[in-house]
């Protein structure tokens, strides 16, 4: 039962950030999709981060074990919207800024999984 409980929780909170990030004004001319970009950085470092210090901390508790699986599916969530707000961007002949999109969220979804491996391997070594 416990389990259920961090997972519930852990969801409510990751809901809750995602929201208010989701609450950031974007300038109507422009619908670029910062708020999704802003989520899938935050959330790459985050989730690597978390990866990581388990690789490198064996005697992690089982119910972080736990919360690693469950921010996994939870990530792919994020993607679908990724995947949608790119197509919805082509649909609308806002095709370079589809691309500028794509690749500044493939770009610093990648620096961000990077500086937190190097956060961890600072801090472990």
């Amino acid at each position: 039962m416990i389990n259920c409980l961090i997972v519930w929780t852990w969801w409510f909170v990751w809901a809750i950030l995602r929201y208010l990030i989701w609450l950031i004004k974007v300038d109507s001319v422009w619908s670029f999709p910062i708020n999704t970009l802003i989520i899938n950085v935050i959330w790459s470092f985050l989730i690597w981060f978390i990866v990581a210090l388990s690789f490198k901390n064996s005697t992690l508790n089982p119910q972080i074990i736990l919360l690693i699986k469950v921010w996994f599916c939870w990530w792919f969530t994020t993607f679908s919207t990724f995947a949608y707000e790119s197509l919805w961007l082509i649909e609308s002949w806002k095709v370079w800024m589809a691309i500028i999109y794509i690749i500044l969220s493939v770009i610093l979804s990648i620096l961000a999984v990077f500086c937190s491996e190097l956060l961890i391997n600072w801090q472990y070594n």
